[in-house]
């Protein structure tokens, strides 16, 4: 493995030049704007020995190993590499661990530490007159934690800040009256600027402080289950049984299938737990017929 460095650019550059996609503005990886590369690189360290390097790494002077680092003495020599970017290896090697522990290698290989699993990114150059992309790292480390390979997981935490297509919602959407699954629900929306909707536009139900479009509880078609409308205002209906039954601070979105997006979202709302409510009803109705008793 110590002998590959070149051979894995190679690797490296082949797959830039064999993965096509089938989109005309950008047909190849490098064709895209923002590109994260991350994942086992299978670069180690040269040179140094084993007491060197573990000794770096129990003293957290990882810079001292910087140098020897085979992705790092590539990059000044391989054009293809020098276009990503990589955050500071400012924490501990990520191979190769005994399984269940902290500990490198003990087996018989004595495999030496390296930086394995790396997350490099490269932002294209733009012209002039684009709106700038802005990239950022804010968190490079290895997660010691994991045990279950003899890789500790990498992460990385960054910012990505993107053009935005329209600065104000699109659609304004709102939850009708009190939502719990006892009862089937209204959703009203309105249209705030003309933007291209699509009879495949749909609006999800969302737990507050959701992360992904797909974090749906459940969705409705803004066509399919449209039940009126006027000039400015339309209402679709959810069927109570998707509902869920134990209810919590929700929002509604309006999702884009033609911008792929969403264009609108409710203020928070609360889904009563039907639950909770039975059993407040059925507390209510015992101590009524413990009065009538008594």
């Amino acid at each position: 493995h110590m002998d590959y460095a070149s051979q894995r650019v190679d690797e490296f550059e082949y797959i830039l030049d064999a993965q096509t996609f089938d989109t005309k503005n950008t047909p190849r990886i490098l064709d895209h704007k923002v590109v994260f590369w991350f994942g086992d690189l299978n670069f180690r360290i040269e040179d140094h020995g084993m007491l060197f390097v573990k000794n770096c790494i129990t003293s957290q002077q990882y810079n001292l190993l910087w140098s020897k680092d085979q992705l790092t003495m590539m990059k000044q020599k391989e054009a293809t590499l020098q276009k990503f970017k990589e955050g500071p290896l400012d924490f501990h090697p990520s191979y190769k661990f005994d399984l269940h522990s902290d500990n490198y290698d003990t087996s018989g290989k004595k495999r030496k530490p390296a930086w394995c699993d790396r997350i490099l990114w490269r932002l294209e150059e733009q012209h002039k007159d684009e709106f700038p992309l802005k990239l950022s790292q804010e968190f490079y480390t290895s997660k010691m934690e994991y045990g279950i390979s003899d890789h500790k997981p990498v992460i990385g935490i960054f910012r990505l800040e993107l053009r935005k297509i329209y600065e104000t919602p699109l659609v304004q959407v709102s939850a009708e009256g009190e939502w719990s699954a006892d009862f089937d629900a209204l959703i009203t929306y309105s249209l705030l600027q003309t933007f291209p909707s699509s009879a495949w536009d749909w609006i999800g139900l969302y737990k507050v402080g959701f992360k992904s479009v797909s974090d749906y509880i459940t969705y409705t078609w803004v066509r399919d289950d449209q039940v009126s409308f006027t000039d400015e205002l339309f209402q679709v209906y959810v069927n109570k049984d998707e509902i869920p039954v134990l209810g919590g601070e929700c929002v509604l979105c309006y999702y884009s299938s033609n911008l792929q997006c969403i264009v609108g979202i409710s203020k928070p709302f609360k889904v009563s737990n039907i639950l909770l409510l039975y059993f407040i009803l059925l507390h209510c109705q015992e101590k009524a017929a413990f009065a009538q008793f008594n």
